[in-house]
């Protein structure tokens, strides 16, 4: 245990928030000795993974690292393997790990930032595959109860960017590990965004997972910034979904919308809807937007939680105001 510990290199925003109190676990018997203790018997207490998906706004009281690793097989039949994580592994060195065992299904998922316990709470996803698609099962320890909860695909209740572990059990569960149902015969998805184009530049005539998570680093590379060179958590807001006749409204005020059909509606480019309202490439201090995303808010060295959010906050008024659409922030705040 420490305290007033620093937490600027243990968030991608590179926030220096301080702890009250900080440990780590890299088991559940670990776990269960911590939440006995104070200050991390309380409601306060703060659960952090890679931290590539939280906003610090202020100082938290206590913070419980989870850093429970390990990776292997755990069953296999004709078609399909069974891959088990600590919630505490680095999502893309699975990813890899998964790769190099020519193991298929989440190859487009690579060079995402956080751990291997964050992919199904955000059920995070790009490239037209999201993790719900190759999710089979995960291990979670309940606070109240002190007991260990397994959740099948169907439990998590998925949505975009979304499952229980956010909504109706937040705060509640600690992700242990994640088991992921793998293909020993890949179905390469190459359609969405510019893979397609980016193989084709690699001259990659016979896709295969290695060269599509290659194609991948490489667009991820150049339109996002490094986390370890300027602070950001990725994307830093939703995409929007509305209704057929609201797209319709929209399009016609505002031709050169960017949208795909999605269910009865439509999601709209929430990156598209900033960059329409001028902030893409703004700077005030070191609060910014990215000159090559507008989705992304970055932290150019010293900037505050407070600042990033004052800077959120104005652009989710002048989307509303400019559009009529409400944007939802993607990044936990804390």
């Amino acid at each position: 245990m420490q305290t007033d510990f620093s937490l600027k290199h243990y968030n991608t925003f590179g926030i220096d928030a301080r702890a009250g109190h900080y440990a780590r676990f890299s088991t559940t018997e670990e776990l269960m000795e911590l939440l006995e203790v104070k200050p991390f018997d309380g409601k306060d207490t703060i659960l952090l993974g890679g931290g590539s998906n939280i906003l610090f706004t202020k100082d938290p009281s206590a913070v419980l690292k989870n850093e429970v690793t390990g990776i292997e097989k755990t069953a296999e039949d004709a078609d399909h393997v069974y891959v088990r994580a600590g919630a505490g592994e680095n999502w893309h060195g699975l990813v890899t790990y998964c790769i190099d065992h020519d193991w298929a299904g989440i190859e487009n998922l690579s060079l995402i930032p956080g751990s291997a316990g964050a992919g199904p709470m955000q059920n995070i996803g790009a490239y037209g595959v999201e993790i719900k698609d190759v999710f089979h099962s995960l291990e979670a320890f309940h606070l109240g109860d002190k007991a260990m909860v397994t959740f099948s695909n169907a439990d998590c209740a998925f949505g975009y960017r979304e499952s229980v572990f956010k909504n109706k059990y937040k705060g509640q569960f600690v992700i242990v590990n994640v088991t992921l149902r793998l293909n020993k015969i890949p179905s390469y998805n190459i359609s969405y965004g510019a893979i397609e184009k980016e193989l084709e530049a690699m001259g990659a005539t016979q896709p295969d997972i290695h060269l599509i998570s290659r194609a991948v680093i490489n667009i991820r590379s150049s339109k996002l910034p490094d986390p370890q060179k300027i602070g950001n958590a990725g994307s830093f807001f939703k995409n929007p979904e509305v209704s057929a006749e609201e797209y319709a409204r929209l399009e016609k005020d505002f031709p050169g919308l960017v949208a795909y059909p999605v269910n009865r509606g439509f999601k709209l480019a929430a990156g598209w809807l900033i960059e329409q309202c001028g902030w893409k490439g703004y700077r005030d201090g070191d609060a910014g937007v990215h000159a090559k995303q507008a989705l992304v808010l970055v932290n150019y060295g010293n900037a505050s939680g407070q600042d990033i959010y004052r800077l959120s906050e104005k652009i989710l008024q002048s989307v509303q105001e400019k559009f009529g659409i409400s944007l939802q922030r993607e990044v936990n705040i804390v």
